[in-house]
Formats: structure tokens, sequence, C-alpha cells
């Protein structure tokens, strides 16, 4: 193993020793528990605590194997989920007061795969209100802070997630996004993570009372967080598989056929108008010189237009929830949340009826657009964001704030969103000694071909955490 501390393993090595009988499901449970007791005090990054069940569970695993049972991949391997999911008997609060008590009548999809590949699940994650912030903060469970330094995000809405996994509470940790929010945590904590094909993860919550608006359904999606990026991929099999109640979710496989090779790899252009820190442009480059010495054909050339792509996305998220959602939002949010809220809302422009059909129309043409390109560009190199992780809270700074944290920053990843396409983030290295991002755009359903070249940064970089846990 690459570490004497169980906690240490990847969510592979694990899943490798209790098959091979090397540890026990209960060992390995309670070396995270006890991490998860010495670290989570002063990140507040799990916010309820699963650990006697997970103890159950654990012991459950260990008399399966002795009695000669078929293990799935995630046997024993400790996990956490984020708070703004199903989870039977436990609150689905989404960072709420008002939901505290807003009791799962049953397991949503995510929940129920990776119980059934026989995870054990640690705790449950904090997120901002409503998961609808860049930042994990919240009146209901507090502030989650960032391992690498307190006076960084750990990023938003899966937060939690990813402060907890860099920190070394469990092997994977379980988040969603619909603007950013797996691979801007990744960014701030240095992970790796997969935004999935939308249809490619089910997503459903039986307690809830009505359906998701259509935009929602169209771009948001559940996904792993990873250390490694081996580890992603195991959660990607897990948690994408069937669960019939998503009437989106799609049979694709997880690996599609070949492509010509050299993989041509396309670097993004950033925007004249975007204002970029040169330490953090001089790490993509790096990353594209990575995965030119791994042999893909790397060459920065003209995308579509990513700021008419990010337009797109803020004009129909804005509008649904200010027209379906809002009012509620605002009366049961905090002050914090209501003012990113507004900041957020004045970047969009809000559409009436009409705006709204032809405006939704227009995405088949802004996705085509894309989907053409990477036909002759298979995979696409991208910032995360254009600066390294912002300070703790930093949208309340106010509307000009706002602007420059989502249009600005993080344009590239909240623009990509509203395309369903899929998009890895990895580590490339340290700004201030804090970690940095990219992110790799693939066709749709071709997840492998984005984890191939993340892995391929991955072996040239390292694994970012084992730096943080280094100064233990």
């Amino acid at each position: 193993m690459a570490s004497t501390d169980i906690w240490q393993w990847s969510a592979v090595e694990t899943a490798a020793a209790i098959r091979a009988r090397q540890v026990s499901a209960v060992e390995v449970a309670t070396a995270h528990i006890a991490r998860l007791h010495a670290a989570n005090p002063a990140l507040n990054a799990v916010v309820v605590d699963l650990t006697d069940s997970a103890l159950e569970t654990a012991r459950a695993c260990d008399r399966a194997q002795a009695a000669g049972a078929d293990l799935d991949i995630l046997h024993g391997v400790p996990v956490t989920l984020k708070i703004n999911i199903d989870i039977a008997g436990q609150a689905n609060s989404n960072g709420v007061v008002g939901l505290a008590d807003n009791i799962a009548p049953g397991d949503s999809p995510i929940a129920a795969n990776v119980r059934g590949a026989g995870a054990v699940i640690l705790g449950l994650t904090n997120t901002p209100e409503f998961s609808l912030r860049a930042f994990t903060d919240n009146p209901l469970h507090g502030l989650t802070l960032n391992p690498w330094d307190p006076a960084i995000t750990c990023g938003g809405s899966s937060g939690g997630a990813a402060a907890s996994l860099a920190a070394g509470i469990g092997a994977i940790a379980h988040g969603n996004d619909i603007g950013g929010s797996l691979r801007g945590p990744a960014h701030c904590c240095g992970l790796s993570t997969i935004k999935a094909t939308q249809g490619r993860m089910p997503a459903f919550n039986p307690g809830a009372a009505v359906e998701r608006p259509l935009m929602a359904q169209l771009m948001s999606t559940q996904g792993p967080l990873g250390r490694e990026v081996a580890d992603v991929r195991l959660g990607l099999e897990v948690m994408s598989r069937r669960d019939p109640r998503d009437t989106w979710q799609a049979p694709a496989p997880l690996v599609g056929p070949p492509v010509n090779r050299p993989i041509k790899v396309a670097v993004a252009p950033i925007p004249p108008d975007m204002q970029a820190d040169p330490a953090v442009l001089a790490l993509i480059r790096q990353a594209a010189d990575h995965l030119a010495d791994a042999g893909y054909a790397v060459a920065e050339v003209a995308t579509p237009d990513i700021s008419v792509a990010w337009r797109l996305w803020a004009d129909l998220i804005a509008t649904e929830i200010e027209t379906l959602q809002a009012a509620q939002m605002r009366a049961m949010g905090g002050a914090d949340f209501n003012r990113a809220l507004d900041g957020f809302v004045k970047l969009a422009t809000l559409l009436d009826g009409e705006g709204y059909m032809k405006t939704l129309a227009l995405r088949a043409r802004i996705v085509r657009e894309w989907v053409m390109f990477l036909e002759d560009w298979p995979l696409m190199l991208t910032p995360v964001s254009v600066k390294p992780p912002w300070a703790v809270n930093a949208d309340l700074g106010g509307d000009a704030a706002v602007r420059e944290i989502f249009w600005n920053d993080f344009r590239f990843t909240s623009a990509l969103s509203v395309l369903g396409l899929p998009a890895a983030a990895t580590p490339v290295g340290l700004v201030g000694g804090h970690p940095v991002g990219v992110q790799i755009v693939g066709q749709r359903f071709r997840e492998d071909l984005c984890l191939d070249a993340a892995a391929a940064i991955e072996a040239r970089v390292g694994v970012l955490t084992h730096q943080l846990w280094a100064r233990e």
C-alpha cells in the first residue's frame, strides 16, 4: 500500500485490500472514523455523523465476505454523501434551517447505488443553502473550511464533500453539479472529479413534493469526487448504475469505441475580456504540455464562443429560479443567501414565456456547435477558474464580486453546464500553496476519454493531497 495509514489509501487500494483479506471492513471503517473525529472538528465538512451505522455496515460486510458472498466493487469502502440527496431516515436539509426535519422516506438512486455496491456511509457533507452558492456556509450547519488553508473557500456547493475527502475522511465523496458544484470544489481542494454527460447519472428524491425545473433536469448531475482519478472512475461506475425512477437516464456504455490516435486536444483560448492570474495560466499551459508528453496532439484552436454558452446558462437558470423557486428560497434563506442570490440574478436577463422558449430552443443550436467541434477535437482543455481559490465567502462582497466570480473567473465551468457534456477536473499544481485544477471536456458519453486525459496529467503532477498530508 502507498501508506501505512489506512485512511490515506485510495478507494481502489482499499477495495482490493478488503477483497484480498489483507484488512477487514471493520478495520477500514475504524480508521476512517478515527480520522473523521480527528480532522472534522476543525473543518465542519461532515455535518451528520453516521459512524455508528457505518460500523454496523462494516460488520455486515465482513460477515458477508466470511460467508463467501459475491463482493461488489465498493465492498467495505468508506464514502460520504452530500446532504442534498435523499438518504432513507435522514434529513435532506440542503443547508436550510426550515428543512432541518425534512426526513427522506427512501433512498435516492445515488444512495441506493452506493449502498448496493457495498460501500460504508460515514456521514453527510455540508452544502450552502439550497446548494446555490459557490461557497459552503449556511445558518443550519455553519461554515466549512478548506483543509489547505482556512482563509480560502473549499468551494461549493459540494464544498463539504471536497473538504472532507481532501482531509482523508472517506475514500470517495458524492456531490452534484449544475454550474460547477463538483468541479469548483475539486479545484479548491486539490481533487479530481467528473461532471458526467447529462443522462448518465440517475437522480430522483423520493421526498420531493414537485419535479425539478426543466433546466435543472437538463443541467444538474450527480457525481463522484476522488483524490485519484482511478477512484473517480470507480465512483462513476457505481453511481451511474440504472435506476428507472430517472426518466432521462440513458443506458450508454462507460467505455466508448476507439478514436483516432493521437487524440486531439484543443486548448481553449482565454477570452480577451477575462482577467486571469498569470500563475494559473502557466499551470494550464503546463497541463497542455503534460498531455503532449503523454502522446496527445495538443493545440490552441478557436472554440465555439464560451461567453455565449455562459449567457445561455445564466439566463435560463436565473429565469427558472425567479419564476418557480425564488419566493420560497428567499423566505427560507438567510441574509447571506439572499444577498448572493440577488447578485447572481442581476447577472442574467430574466426571460418572459416567449423569451424562455426561444432561448431553450437556441440551446439546441449552441449544443450542436460544441458537439460538432468535438467531432474534430475529441477533448478540450480549459480552466476550472482563471484564479486560485477565492477567499471565504467572497461572493458576499457585493454585486461586483459576484460578477467577477461567475462571469470572469468561473466562466468556462458554468458555461459548459448548459451543454450537458462530460467534463473532468483534475489538479495541476499549487499557486501560493493553494490548489489549482483544469477542466477536460469531451464528447457526449465519453467520460472515459476525459478521465484518461486527467489520469495522464495526474501521472505527471502526482496526487496533490499527498502534499497536504505531508504538512501535518
